[in-house]
């Protein structure tokens, strides 16, 4: 389940509004179950993630093969410097930056053979390394247990548009390991179970990470030397 691949992000207590959410219909559920898997049926994804941060935060435009287990895009600071910008590669475990001093809007279909640094995936206290983690939790082999998403809290909150898709606003169940995380992870979906939005609060910001799942086609990810994807 998404919740606990996370939860060592989550902030408790934060995802409830006043009035609070209702329970999740039948339908409800069922498509909440199935939109990680909707991801992984889709090989992949491209997306928009939102990194906040106190000097102005970090915004992630990438590709995310969810088969693979890898996600490559580039990164842009914004309202700071500009020493995070480049390209940057990841999987679970580790993550690959090409510092760039003028990144593109986009990452190029082939990532440079040379100039890349890596380190050790951080599973605290990077906001970035947190949301990294997050998106990439996003897409499954198989579909959740509708039910159990029910019995643990998961909620209907809403309903809104993203890009001109109607969608409907759900949250999430309490992670197995963190009482209170109910609501947390907030998911927009469509009437097919397909995600267009993702918001997770995370314990290193006051302010959520926000995942936007793009319209424009996904570019199947190339690995840079020293990836190996987990097929």
């Amino acid at each position: 389940m998404v919740a606990a691949a996370v939860a060592a992000f989550l902030i408790p207590g934060s995802g409830s509004g006043p009035s609070g959410p209702r329970a999740l219909t039948s339908d409800e559920a069922s498509r909440l179950a199935i939109t990680r898997f909707r991801n992984y049926e889709a090989r992949g994804r491209s997306v928009t993630i939102t990194v906040p941060g106190a000097a102005g935060g970090l915004t992630v435009t990438a590709s995310l093969d969810y088969r693979g287990k890898l996600g490559y895009g580039v990164v842009h600071g914004t309202g700071r410097d500009a020493s995070s910008d480049g390209l940057i590669e990841w999987t679970a475990t580790a993550v690959y930056v090409h510092p760039m001093a003028n990144a593109p809007a986009h990452a190029p279909a082939s990532p440079p053979r040379t100039g890349w640094y890596s380190r050790p995936l951080r599973s605290s206290g990077s906001a970035l390394d947190s949301s990294l983690t997050i998106a990439l939790s996003l897409g499954s082999d198989r579909p959740d247990n509708a039910q159990l998403l029910s019995q643990n809290g998961a909620a209907w909150w809403g309903r809104d548009q993203v890009n001109g898709h109607p969608v409907d606003i759900m949250t999430g169940p309490s992670s197995p390991d963190r009482a209170g995380t109910a609501g947390n992870v907030r998911y927009w979906l469509g009437s097919d179970g397909t995600m267009y939005r993702t918001r997770v609060g995370v314990a290193s910001e006051t302010q959520p990470v926000v995942i936007d799942f793009d319209t424009r086609k996904y570019v199947p990810v190339t690995p840079v030397p020293g990836v190996t994807p987990a097929r």
